[in-house]
């Protein structure tokens, strides 16, 4: 008999696409079935992110919860994977002794074999190393849904920001070799998948070398994935300003393909702070990448990432923050309070910050950002945007719903089948953070 299981998934894009690959490695081997109900589960699957403070609590907590489902049921198997697991191992299983597997985020795909293990030999099974380059050799793409689809190009980070823990939860960088890259695009391409997003902790880092010694970099991948006829977009996430290069800034020039929307952190606006984060590159040189972009492409948006009360940080530090929010005037992004995160340099520094001050400052910032992504979109009133329509939003009145370069939701009524298209339409207003438009045919 097949056994049912479960996936709860916390943390960033790069968790959600191993999850989906670890619903189609279990439903590959044929013995597994796919419950969105927990209750039903044989089989319980964390996938954890470690990123945010308090993670271990937070996984603790679920893991309580699901102890109940044990208890009435001693043949559940529980699985705990991601970043968490990497970051704390062993140690889980000394606070929830009923966890029986942990996985790491370089091992997910021999967790078949582990619930195997576990059916037959009833202990725990731990495996949370970092085979160099295994994880691409067997990965089993997920199936996809909608017209658009994510594939990790590169695993890992070799940067070492004071106050990242991802280096030690994510393993050094490995690539994916180029051509497995394309072949999966271009296979994929022929189901109508219209958009690729490319992932990666620090997408912009790949480099390959294949097996006649020919290089491959970010900026060649790029072009490559142009070149595919079928594939109309191109997104890539997360990427860092360290290796923001020029030849990956002239593909702006070179394809339209590439959306005009990019997300690349800056964390602060403060030199000193940059520093103190072990981020080796200024402000100045970030607003140059910026103004290099725009010089490409005029009409591209950016948001970003920032980290609000980092250690020692002044009203002076947080102010140039504010500075450089408005001047490069970023879209929506994500702004957090700092959290300190086990095993990382930035930990061990004195944090003399009040939490009231955090939250003030953070307040601020969100206020900021958030008129900031309001005028972009009220901006877009009267402007024409390619939509990809990705559903029915009513199917009777043939309404579609689809999304902008810049990730906008619009509304639109249409005459015809445009599933799965990208199609152009005149946006007339704005509601309830949705735009509404004409179809232009």
């Amino acid at each position: 008999m097949k056994k049912k299981f479960y996936i709860k998934t916390w943390g960033c894009q790069m968790n959600e696409y191993d999850s989906l690959t670890i619903k189609k490695i279990l439903q590959k081997d044929k013995k597994y079935i796919y419950t969105n109900n927990f209750h039903e589960a044989d089989i319980l699957i964390l996938n954890t992110c470690s990123v945010r403070e308090k993670a271990q609590e937070k996984l603790f907590h679920q893991l309580g919860r699901w102890k109940y489902l044990k208890n009435k049921n001693k043949n559940i198997i529980i699985a705990v994977g991601g970043c968490v697991a990497n970051q704390e191992g062993k140690k889980i299983t000394k606070r929830a002794k009923f966890v029986d597997i942990i996985f790491g985020t370089q091992t997910l795909h021999r967790l078949s074999k582990m619930i195997t293990d576990v059916l037959r030999e009833k202990k725990i099974f731990i495996d949370i190393s970092f085979p160099k380059g295994e994880k691409f050799k067997n990965i089993t793409q997920p199936n996809y849904h909608n017209y658009s689809a994510s594939i990790s190009i590169i695993e890992g980070c070799n940067k070492y920001c004071s106050f990242c823990i991802v280096p030690y939860t994510r393993g050094r960088e490995i690539s994916r070799p180029f051509h497995d890259i394309i072949y999966y695009i271009k296979s994929i391409s022929q189901n109508g998948i219209k958009e690729i997003q490319l992932l990666g902790q620090n997408v912009n880092s790949y480099k390959y070398i294949d097996e006649k010694g020919k290089k491959y970099t970010f900026a060649k991948l790029l072009k490559e994935i142009a070149t595919i006829p079928t594939i109309s977009r191109i997104k890539f996430i997360t990427s860092n300003p360290m290796e923001f290069t020029d030849d990956i800034i002239n593909i702006y020039h070179e394809t339209k393909k590439i959306v005009n929307f990019l997300h690349l952190p800056i964390q602060s606006g403060s030199n000193r702070i940059l520093k103190l984060m072990k981020r080796p590159y200024s402000v100045e040189k970030y607003q140059e990448i910026i103004d290099k972009l725009k010089l490409a492409r005029p009409e591209i948006q950016i948001s970003s990432d920032f980290i609000i009360g980092f250690p020692s940080e002044t009203e002076s530090d947080f102010q140039n923050t504010m500075k450089i929010v408005k001047k490069i005037n970023f879209d929506m992004s994500f702004s957090f309070i700092y959290s300190p995160r086990p095993g990382t340099p930035a930990s061990k520094l004195k944090d003399n910050i009040s939490i009231e001050e955090k939250k003030n400052r953070l307040y601020k910032l969100q206020k900021q950002l958030k008129k900031q992504t309001l005028n972009w979109t009220k901006n877009m009133i009267n402007s024409q945007q390619k939509i990809l329509v990705e559903k029915y939003y009513d199917q009777n009145l043939n309404i579609i719903a689809g999304r902008t370069e810049n990730n906008r939701t619009v509304i639109c009524q249409v005459k015809e089948n445009v599933i799965g298209n990208i199609i152009t339409v005149n946006i007339t207003k704005q509601k309830n953070n949705m735009l509404y438009g004409e179809y232009i045919k």
